[in-house]
């Protein structure tokens, strides 16, 4: 069966996540559906992440094995006829080799994270941005976001229920920038690593927003990593402001091809 791979976007709140679940919406069924509505023999696909309920993505990417050969633009346009009205878009498709996998074959993930930095509600934002009112440092949040980079056991930082065989992670990147937007000023967070731990980056901004604030110094962020203990993170902020933005390979699989 020919394998294909799909670059995905999709709005996270009507699902209960990417996975396939028995009674919940998730966008994998979403995709399923579609491509069995085009090819009933299409098997289960495989995504490069399985983001949480409500989280958003403009750059999951997937597998899908086909029957029989497809023109990648054609294969997209059927798909995306099929995934109508829901919130899910194929907007790359590219014909890859039968050996490659859309989430071992990944060598790194970047996800965005958006706080939303003003009093008045969201009216065009809601749902897809975490608003929090009070001012915050910015100098202060990428102090302390200094301490999370590299190789560390990040126990404190992953949810109770994660299924990781191991708290050990090596964070590339946790950059953080302040950006003016017409809707209000943005702190942007911006991760990347070879993998990550179940509700890691959220932890992540959670306790950052707590530093920014001023309820916490970088160095009580640095004492809450040492501490490897779930208890010690800050709250866990909410799902909707954060994106799936990339999934990273040794070949770009999209370089020439696009829906």
């Amino acid at each position: 069966m020919p394998r294909y791979a799909l670059k995905i976007e999709y709005d996270g709140t009507p699902f209960s996540g990417w996975q396939r679940q028995k009674d919940h919406p998730s966008v994998q069924a979403a995709i399923e559906t579609a491509l069995r509505r085009i090819d009933p023999a299409v098997p289960s696909i495989a995504a490069a992440g399985r983001t949480d309920a409500g989280v958003h993505a403009f750059g999951q990417v997937a597998q899908a094995d086909m029957s029989r050969e497809w023109v990648p633009f054609r294969l997209a346009g059927a798909v995306n006829f099929h995934l109508k009205p829901l919130p899910v878009a194929v907007v790359a498709v590219a014909r890859v080799n039968d050996d490659w996998h859309a989430r071992f074959s990944a060598v790194e993930r970047r996800y965005l994270f958006r706080l939303l930095n003003r009093r008045a509600p969201a009216a065009l934002q809601a749902g897809k941005v975490w608003q929090v009112s009070a001012p915050l440092e910015l100098e202060a949040m990428q102090e302390a976001a200094r301490h999370l980079l590299g190789l560390h056991d990040f126990t404190t930082f992953r949810a109770s229920e994660c299924q990781a065989d191991s708290p050990v992670r090596t964070l590339d990147q946790l950059d953080i920038e302040r950006v003016e937007t017409p809707m209000g000023p943005e702190f942007q967070f911006h991760v990347r690593a070879r993998s990550f731990l179940h509700n890691q980056v959220r932890s992540f901004v959670g306790s950052l927003e707590r530093v920014g604030a001023g309820a916490w110094s970088p160095d009580d962020l640095r004492h809450a990593l040492e501490a490897r203990d779930r208890a010690a993170c800050g709250p866990v902020c909410p799902p909707h402001g954060l994106y799936l933005a990339e999934a990273i390979y040794p070949t770009d699989p999209f370089a020439e091809t696009s829906a």
